[in-house]
């Protein structure tokens, strides 16, 4: 059998201007990864989606890989859900960041409060109770990431492949191939680590998780690289 190698996407750049560039350690966090796949496999192809930290974590990951990897295939399927919105929707005000900065900054611990209002938007989201208020549902998103991983594994045609991708769209494949719930799938989604390598084995329409959420690569190089979010 063939194995997918699911990566969640480098640190991202919270707080930035930019969110969607990887920061200093997200770029390292790549690097460490490429130089582990090196030991590990020969990829034949490279999938992710079309957000740019998603194409910054595959430069990072060729860069410590040291060899000619294939050209990433983009593939809009994988791309995450718009968190932004989900958050707007739960705390309309939010959509001007100097209130959302002003809110925030009223706590001792501003990004654990970030975090508490994300997670509780979230389960609004994902409940189907306000699905008319987002461009895209919660089984909307299970949808079209489910059918991204049914192209891939169609264009992939038996190879060994990478795909940069981020937590949400990890979690629901998670979901599809364990039967999980809704629920679970949340919680699996929250300690997803970036850069962390999911396996999946593959063999025509058949597919098995073999491993989840592996972040012993950046342990390995440096325990402080290991980051959330």
């Amino acid at each position: 059998m063939a194995t997918i190698y699911l990566v969640r996407h480098g640190q991202a750049s919270f707080g930035k201007e930019n969110y969607d560039q990887l920061s200093k350690r997200g770029w390292e966090q790549g690097k460490v990864l490429g130089r582990w796949l090196a030991d590990k496999v020969e990829l034949g192809a490279i999938f992710g989606g079309n957000l740019q930290r998603h194409r910054e974590t595959v430069e990072a990951l060729a860069t410590g890989y040291g060899t000619a990897l294939p050209d990433m295939q983009v593939l809009e399927g994988l791309n995450e859900f718009d968190h932004v919105e989900v958050v707007e929707r739960l705390r309309p005000e939010w959509a001007d960041k100097q209130t959302m900065a002003r809110d925030l900054a009223s706590f001792p611990k501003p990004a654990r409060a970030f975090q508490m209002a994300f997670e509780k938007a979230v389960k609004r989201w994902v409940s189907g109770d306000y699905d008319d208020e987002y461009a895209e549902t919660w089984q909307g998103f299970k949808q079209r990431v489910n059918h991204a991983l049914d192209q891939l594994t169609e264009m992939a045609d038996g190879a060994d492949v990478v795909v940069s991708t981020s937590g949400g769209p990890i979690a629901v494949i998670a979901q599809n191939l364990l039967e999980l719930s809704d629920q679970k799938t949340l919680e699996v989604n929250s300690v997803i680590a970036n850069t962390s390598v999911s396996r999946i084995l593959y063999s025509g329409s058949r597919r098995s998780l073999a491993v989840f959420n592996n972040y012993s690569h950046l342990e390995a190089e440096n325990p402080a690289l290991v980051t959330f979010r």
